[in-house]
């Protein structure tokens, strides 16, 4: 695994130990199964989004500091120029860019997503987490899946969701596509 998902690993275990957690107990708080646990806190496997909102907002962590190990500084307006966000390439299909990284406190955590389409028969990776989601289709044509609910949406379209419920996300038609995601 690349050295990105190795650091944050190696974050999430320090916290873990520091709150005296056990992995069995970290993991059932956090409704996986603990190998899976172990692998995401080895480094072995991608680690979805979702999965580190969790361990954020458990340990009353900004996802910055997760990703960073670094905790933001600024607190009355942060500026992100285009293509310039905090790269968090966690999973092959899909490739975060967090627009507000550097920012304390934030109620919200927006990204751009690029979805790379996938060839015919792979199976959808879904995912869940707490709270709400907001997406924007800036480019392409974009499955959504959310509680065994297809939606399509193209450019301009828009879908807010309990982001609790299981989901995934497809690019359609071959060719990649763009959202803003607002994760609250």
């Amino acid at each position: 695994m690349n050295e990105q998902i190795q650091l944050i690993a190696s974050r999430i275990k320090e916290l873990r130990k520091i709150s005296g957690l056990s992995a069995e107990s970290f993991a059932n708080e956090l409704n996986i199964e603990t190998d899976l646990f172990l692998n995401y806190e080895s480094g072995n496997t991608d680690i979805p989004v979702g999965f580190l909102l969790k361990v954020a907002h458990r340990f009353n962590l900004d996802l910055s500091a997760l990703l960073m190990g670094d905790e933001p500084k600024l607190r009355v307006y942060s500026v992100v120029r285009k293509g310039k966000g905090l790269n968090v390439d966690r999973r092959k299909q899909y490739r975060y860019e967090s627009l507000a990284y550097n920012f304390i406190h934030k109620k919200a955590e927006p990204f751009i997503v690029t979805v790379e389409p996938q060839a015919d028969g792979i199976p959808l990776e879904f995912n869940s987490h707490p709270g709400q989601e907001f997406n924007h289709v800036l480019e392409g044509t974009l499955l959504v899946v959310v509680d065994k609910h297809e939606i399509v949406l193209n450019e301009g379209d828009s879908v807010y969701f309990d982001s609790g419920y299981l989901h995934a996300m497809k690019a359609l038609n071959g060719c990649k596509a763009r959202f803003l995601a607002v994760i609250a």
